[in-house]
Parts: structure tokens; C-alpha cells; sequence
């Protein structure tokens, strides 16, 4: 396989992506439109994820929503990394149907050309998410292994965060395993876990590998800090340098774990070139949680800001407690394992964030569309 098409792929992770395949002798083509959430309101001069990759791709500048646009960039392609979609859990919840046509839709225009086109695509590679994992996986002491659903306002509001289950007392944390119980709280995770199943049912009937790799938080240098409704540490950082307080939901101990991008584009470049990750599922993490509040005052030590941090107990509709990754699968199958640890590519991303433009702080913007849809609390 020498020519690859990355939907997406002027993004973060599939610019990295591109940028580390052509490193490696492939060729790449480029599916994306260039968001100005993500780019800017001129990408095509000011976006530093587009001129990382500008010239050293073959860029299509179209949609996956458009049949004619695929069946342009689908041709001559041997493999698809498919990382094109609409993200966020906030903002998911109120534009619903945005959020189906890229996530689900376009997806599925994708596959109905493969099916029946005649192309040469003999691997695709999706980007699930943790987020269908929901609220993840505890052990209880009565009843061993449970997911909890999603937590409801009559705890929040007290000011009880965590995850709760029937019959059960308290529960203890583990990571989540590729078995665990699929069952996202937001339109975001609903729409992976559509992105995944049909990827990983349909291709293998028309003998084209399919891989899927549900990725936790990931972050590095060139992440996009004009984006205010995903990315914590670009959102937490752009509110530091314009000197703004940072506002933690919950009570600061809801915890993710944050993978860096080094990381991510290795272990991708794995599901690609082995046959061992055929028509396999994969999780992409550390398997360590880290807690929010944790972030927040490291972020403020790297940058020398003094600004304050508020914990508020605001929360939105949608967001899980805690979640991370159990690596066996991966580790045992693809022989991946995590090089970066948090505190280290922390320090490679603020240092990063110092070299570029302070961007206009939007995030309130984003909070008060939550507001007056009544997600958030």
C-alpha cells in the first residue's frame, strides 16, 4: 500500500498523520474543507495545520458529505484513514443533525462508493472514540464488572459527581477494555459508535480490511487553539494567555486520559502496515487518569500565568466522570505502547503554545449556547 487518502487530514491528528506517511515513502491525498471552527476564518493563508501540509500532499478541498467529492479523492487510493467528522459532546447536543450527516452520513457515502465503485481501497482505518464507551467500566464489590449509565441532574445538583449503580455501593474505577459495554451519553459518542459498526461490518464483506481505534484525549503541539468547544488544554490555555480565570466543572476530580499525538500517529501507523489489526478494535491511550483540576494548575505552572481557577460546580449534560484505556489489546497484538507520559508532552505543548498568537478567547460564547439550550447547568 503506497497511496493513502486521510479524510480529515489537514486536522491535528491527520496532519501529524501525513506528515510521518510521507516520512515513510507514502503518498498522501487530503480530503477536508478546511473548518474555520477548527482553521479560522482563512484558513488557506493563516491555518498552521493546513500549511504544515500544503504542497506535500495531493489536497482535495471538498466534504465527505459530497458524493462527487469521495469519488474524486477515492481514486488510485490503496488504504482510508478516516478522521472527517464533527466534534465535540457539548456542542453535539444541540446540532444534532450537523453532527449525522458529517459523522454518520458521510460515512456512509464512503462506504456505499467502496461497495459498489470499482476501487483499489484494500484497508480502512476509522477513528472511534472513548466516547462510546459512555461512563465506562467500575467493579463492584457486590456485583463485579458494571457500566453505569449516564448521571442525572438529581445528583449534580447536589453536588454529587460520581457515577452511580443500582445495588451497588461505591464503585471503583478501571481502565475500559475493547469489550466493555458500548453505550455513549452524547450525540458525539452515538455517532462514533455508528462510524465504527459500520466500518467494521461493512468492509470486511467486500474483502477490504477494516480497523477502527477508539482514541482518548489527544494532544500536542499544532492542536487547533482557535477551537472552543473541544480540546480542554487548548481551551484551558487560550484562557490563560488572555489572562481570563479558568472555570472547572463538577469538582475538578473528573479525570481523562490524555494521549499525545506522537503517540497516536505511531499506533495508527501500526493498524495500518500490519495484518494483525485486521478487522480489529482498538483502544489508543496511556491508561492513566489524569483529573482536571490537575491539568488546570499544571497549565498555569507552565506558563507562569497566574490567573484564577474557579471550581464551580457547573456541569453539562453529557459529559462522562472518568474514563481510561486498558491497553492489553493493543500492546499484545500491534505491540503498541505509549513513550509519552503526560507531564512530558504537557511541556512539549505549552512550550509550543508559546510560539504562537494568542487567540481571542471564545470559550464563554460556547458555554452560553449551552445555556440557553439548558445543557448546561
Amino acid at each position: 500500500m503506497k497511496n493513502i487518502l486521510i479524510t480529515g487530514g489537514a486536522g491535528f491528528i491527520g496532519s501529524n498523520l501525513a506528515l510521518k506517511l510521507i516520512a515513510k515513502g507514502y503518498n498522501i491525498t487530503v480530503l477536508d474543507n478546511l473548518s474555520p471552527q477548527i482553521h479560522g476564518d482563512n484558513p488557506e493563508q493563516t491555518s498552521p495545520l493546513y500549511q504544515s501540509i500544503k504542497d506535500k500532499v495531493v489536497f482535495i478541498k471538498g466534504s465527505v458529505t459530497s458524493r462527487s467529492d469521495w469519488e474524486k479523492a477515492l481514486q488510485g487510493q490503496d488504504a482510508i484513514v478516516h478522521y472527517a467528522a464533527e466534534t465535540g459532546t457539548g456542542q453535539s447536543m444541540y446540532e444534532v443533525q450537523k453532527y449525522v450527516d458529517v459523522n454518520i452520513s458521510g460515512t456512509a457515502l464512503m462506504l456505499d462508493l467502496l461497495v459498489n465503485g470499482n476501487y483499489t481501497v484494500k484497508k480502512v482505518v476509522v477513528a472511534s472514540s472513548r466516547s462510546i464507551y459512555g461512563e465506562g467500566k467500575y467493579i463492584s464489590s457486590e456485583l463485579g464488572a458494571v457500566y453505569p449509565t449516564q448521571r442525572t441532574e438529581e445528583y449534580m445538583d447536589k453536588g454529587d459527581f460520581e457515577v452511580k449503580y443500582p445495588y451497588s455501593s461505591a464503585l471503583t474505577l478501571v481502565g475500559t477494555d475493547e469489550e466493555s459495554k458500548i453505550h455513549p451519553s452524547s450525540v458525539y459518542g452515538i455517532t462514533k459508535q455508528n462510524q465504527e459498526q459500520m466500518v467494521m461490518t461493512v468492509c470486511p464483506t467486500v474483502d477490504i480490511a477494516a480497523v477502527a481505534f477508539r482514541y482518548q484525549n489527544v494532544y500536542g503541539p499544532g492542536q487547533s487553539l482557535k477551537n472552543p468547544y473541544t480540546g480542554i488544554l487548548s481551551i484551558f490555555s487560550t484562557q490563560i494567555k488572555n489572562g481570563n480565570g479558568i472555570n472547572i466543572f463538577e469538582d475538578g476530580k473528573e479525570s481523562r486520559d490524555f494521549v499525545f499525538i506522537d503517540d497516536v500517529v505511531d499506533a495508527t501507523i501500526l493498524g495500518l502496515e500490519k495484518d494483525e489489526a485486521n478487522n480489529q478494535i482498538f483502544n489508543v491511550g496511556t491508561g492513566v487518569a489524569t483529573d482536571v483540576i490537575t491539568v488546570a494548575n499544571q497549565l498555569v505552572k507552565n506558563y507562569g500565568i497566574e490567573v484564577p481557577i474557579t471550581i464551580s460546580g457547573n456541569y453539562r449534560l453529557g459529559d462522562i466522570r472518568h474514563n481510561f484505556a486498558d491497553l492489553t489489546k493493543i500492546n499484545k497484538l500491534l505491540g503498541f505502547q505509549p513513550k509519552v507520559s503526560f507531564e512530558q508532552g504537557l511541556k512539549q505543548f505549552t512550550n509550543w503554545v508559546e510560539t504562537q498568537e494568542v487567540q481571542e478567547d471564545k470559550y464563554q460564547k460556547s458555554i452560553d449556547e449551552m445555556k440557553a439550550k439548558g445543557l448546561y447547568k
